[in-house]
């Protein structure tokens, strides 16, 4: 673990930091959508993400890791932290418009920065806005440091009818869960150590916000795929996104990845949706040009951050999906 800088010294706004409580979050959710559809400058900034569901969903997964800052009595910002194993990365991190600039950012990075040391992270990043030097600015205070551009993209799911051998995580017994987290933890060990993807599996389970796809090579799981599906769901109506992703390394990846992102496609037709949506770091090219010859097109695309600028997973040979957002 590498130790976090001292945090710069933030502004002197007078708010204060604090756990978020559940009563907390539909003030969250305001600020979330104001403070990002202001910054896109949307004629109606509370329209950002439309029907998706990020804060509610996040804050669910895990409680402890939801910083909220207050002044006066109200919330003004909050940041949420997650711990994928040896991996973690926050966002989003959301000021009221009215406060930018007043150092309630830094105020609510301070205790991120002390969880990820706590939780013993070995790679620890975010993802922001390519275009903003302000908030690339704010994040190399931290040590974290811009590295490969991660676009977001989306492909039509269609109509056309394909059969591809995959199993459900939800409709595994209570012990097959188990035995499953375990595979999918050794799965994804193997591509970074510690990688671990436990808590969004579960979420999504938990709160029925989609399925864990799985594909097989015999007994040996090869691929997971975590896909939330819909509205309420950081999804939204008429689409599957695709969280995270991966399959075993070697020289059959990419053929396993094809086959994984055709199960993604079939769960979404399954689920109703329209549009398959997914994220993936540039550094990971061989991953990309995948996406693309799958019918993937960009819509957008940020930048990456990493401490240190440790490459962590985005690497060459990775065949792997996620965006941090």
């Amino acid at each position: 673990m590498t130790p976090t800088p001292p945090a710069p010294r933030a502004a002197q706004s007078g708010a204060t930091i604090r756990l978020a409580h559940e009563s907390d979050l539909p003030a969250v959710d305001r600020i979330f959508r104001v403070a990002f559809g202001t910054y896109l400058g949307l004629p109606d900034p509370m329209q950002f993400t439309g029907d998706a569901e990020y804060i509610r969903t996040r804050w669910l997964a895990d409680p402890a890791a939801v910083f909220a800052a207050e002044l006066d009595g109200e919330l003004v910002g909050a940041n949420f932290a997650t711990r994928w194993g040896s991996v973690g990365f926050f966002g989003p991190l959301a000021v009221r418009p009215d406060l930018w600039g007043k150092g309630i950012a830094q105020l609510l990075l301070a205790p991120t920065m002390e969880l990820f040391d706590r939780w013993g992270v070995r790679h620890a990043g975010l993802f922001t806005f390519a275009a903003s030097a302000k908030h690339v600015g704010l994040y190399q205070k931290y040590g974290f440091w811009p590295r490969f551009l991660t676009a977001l993209m989306e492909r039509q799911i269609g109509t056309e009818n394909t059969t591809t051998q995959w199993t459900r995580f939800s409709a595994l017994s209570g012990p097959e869960k188990l035995a499953c987290l375990e595979a999918c933890r050794e799965l994804t060990s193997s591509i970074y150590d510690g990688l671990d993807l436990e808590r969004e599996i579960l979420a999504v389970d938990n709160q029925h916000l989609g399925d864990t796809l799985l594909t097989w090579n015999l007994s040996q799981l090869v691929g997971l795929a975590v896909c939330h599906a819909g509205r309420g769901t950081e999804a939204g109506s008429g689409k599957c996104y695709i969280k995270f992703a991966c399959v075993r390394g070697g020289p059959s990846a990419p053929r396993e990845f094809r086959r994984l992102l055709n199960a993604c496609r079939e769960f979404g037709l399954s689920a109703g949706a329209a549009t398959l949506i997914a994220g993936m770091n540039l550094a990971r090219l061989d991953a990309y040009r995948e996406m693309l010859g799958a019918g993937f097109r960009a819509t957008t695309q940020g930048v990456v951050m990493e401490r240190n600028a440790e490459p962590g997973y985005n690497r060459p040979d990775v065949f792997l999906i996620d965006d941090w957002r």
